[in-house]
């Protein structure tokens, strides 16, 4: 049986992340209250955010950076797409 939680960014219930995305307290929050979907967005929006500053993810400042934009998007009122982005068409 899939485990599901009630998803703190979608607001429904979802199915759950099998595991913490990383260890310790932020992970295990995540899994508690993220769905697998949530989880999902937020890795195609961090890659987005990557790209787009240039950002070097295992420099102190870009890490930073990286979690407390992923703390807005999973919790908050959502990550905004740098000034002058414009997604690709699929």
């Amino acid at each position: 049986m899939t485990k599901t939680v009630h998803c703190a960014k979608l607001g429904y219930e979802a199915e759950a992340l099998p595991n913490p995305p990383f260890p310790g307290e932020q992970g295990l929050r995540i899994q508690q209250n993220i769905s697998k979907e949530a989880w999902q967005q937020w890795l195609r929006t961090q890659t987005m955010l990557i790209n787009e500053y240039r950002l070097t993810p295992f420099e102190p400042k870009a890490r930073q950076f990286l979690e407390a934009e992923r703390e807005k998007f999973l919790f908050g009122d959502g990550s905004q797409p740098p000034e002058g982005y414009v997604p690709p068409k699929d």
